[in-house]
């Protein structure tokens, strides 16, 4: 519904309408010391002089009467959207993000995002823009690089995937990134280890809890919105390929150049109880982008968390992803990646699916080919495919990433286009006020 400018000033929140009250009463009381000032024989002189002979006295008062109705909404609406721009959290402090959160992005819609990898924090990174009630739901699989070491010494649980969302909701994130995403160059131990990680993982063994490290590292970087583990067992991801064998490790299972059939959990693992909470109270949930087999998928094999994303009433949209991955979804269309989705969740329940547009320039797709990767063929004929609804759009960035030159959704672009498409934010006052990224 799309409110007259004069109704946006009425709605609830921005405490503007007792200011707005008080400037009317100011000026009324200016307008009529003025006329006091003046008195009965100056006012007629002024009327006679400049008024009466050109239109009737009922015609002026109508048309000031318009004139100042209007300007007076259309400065007011111009005003909040100027304060809000100016008191922006990444153009101020403190007070400006008390201010943003407390009176707009608090009342916004809230968001389910699901997925893991790099897929999600690029979700996050553009959506917290538009919102402070996010959540992240992130698998717990992880067992390469520095997350598998420390899950294997340790015995923690691997917060890589957290520490990146975490990274992507912080207030400072450009900043926080320089020194939580360090890797240790060298020392015993210490080597190929992220100081986001250590962090994480010592959070964990002094407190009891993954969950209660998560909460402390949230409070510690200003996190806007939250993260929560889909799990807080400890369980493997198990991949069946195409010659029947079987891949334990979400690592193994994504450098193994055998197609993947399907996934399942070494053993059941129940959801996270806040997980489930947080989708049945959803507006929105966003199921991608993501590794399908290692980022995607094993959040929806944790007992109860495809089974609340069914039942919620929340509208559900899948973000397909940019490029296939060689032996997890080599040669995969968009309707394969749909297909194998609905192998582990009900499609049906979905409302739309988000594609690509726009094609990765020819130098950087000539790298990815060589690799054994392709752009995500779009094979979605129409206007809906598998029940659900299909939004086009370009939404293709590069960034550097691990020095090299890296597909990626665009996160600005992504929030843009799942905040003016989906009816929760529509239906929403605040997307009037919240300027954006």
């Amino acid at each position: 519904m799309r409110f007259p400018a004069w109704a946006k000033l009425l709605l609830p929140g921005l405490r503007i309408k007792r200011w707005a009250l008080l400037t009317l009463a100011s000026m009324g009381a200016l307008s009529f010391g003025i006329l006091c000032f003046l008195g009965e024989n100056g006012i007629r002189w002024i009327y006679r002089a400049f008024l009466f002979h050109i239109f009737d006295r009922p015609v002026i008062g109508a048309i000031f009467a318009i004139l100042g109705v209007s300007g007076m909404a259309y400065g007011m609406h111009r005003l909040v959207r100027s304060i809000l721009l100016a008191l922006h959290p990444r153009k101020a402090g403190s007070l400006a993000e008390a201010l943003y959160e407390a009176r707009i992005l608090k009342q916004a819609p809230r968001v389910v995002a699901v997925g893991g990898g790099t897929g999600l924090p690029t979700v996050l990174r553009g959506l917290k823009h538009y919102t402070a009630n996010i959540t992240a739901v992130v698998t717990m699989m992880d067992s390469g690089g520095s997350s598998g070491r420390l899950r294997a010494e340790l015995d923690v649980l691997p917060p890589g995937d957290v520490r990146n969302c975490l990274l992507a909701l912080a207030e400072d994130e450009d900043r926080l990134a320089r020194f939580l995403q360090y890797r240790f160059a060298d020392g015993e131990g210490l080597k190929g280890h992220s100081l986001g990680n250590l962090l994480l993982a010592g959070l964990e063994q002094s407190l009891g809890s993954f969950d209660l490290a998560v909460e402390e590292a949230s409070r510690l970087l200003s996190v806007r919105g939250e993260v929560l583990p889909a799990t807080l067992e400890r369980v493997q991801l198990v991949g069946v390929m195409e010659d029947g064998d079987e891949v334990v490790g979400e690592e193994a299972l994504a450098e193994d150049p055998r197609r993947v059939v399907r996934v399942r959990l070494s053993r059941p693992a129940g959801a996270y109880p806040p997980v489930v909470e947080a989708i049945g109270e959803a507006d929105l949930i966003v199921l991608g982008p993501g590794s399908l087999f290692t980022s995607i998928v094993p959040n929806l094999l944790v007992d109860g968390i495809a089974e609340a994303i069914e039942a919620a009433d929340a509208e559900k949209l899948v973000v397909m992803n940019l490029m296939t991955q060689p032996g997890e979804t080599a040669g995969f269309s968009a309707s394969d990646h749909l297909r194998v989705l609905s192998e582990y969740i009900d499609l049906g329940t979905f409302h739309a699916v988000v594609v690509n547009t726009q094609p990765p320039p020819p130098e950087v797709l000539a790298r990815y080919r060589e690799e054994g990767s392709e752009p995500v063929r779009d094979d979605l004929e129409g206007a809906r495919a598998f029940g659900l609804r299909v939004i086009r759009a370009p939404l293709l960035t590069v960034v550097e990433l691990g020095g090299k030159p890296t597909v990626k959704h665009d996160p600005v672009r992504l929030a843009r286009l799942l905040v003016e498409e989906s009816r929760a934010f529509r239906r929403s006052w605040t997307r009037w006020f919240i300027p954006g990224p």
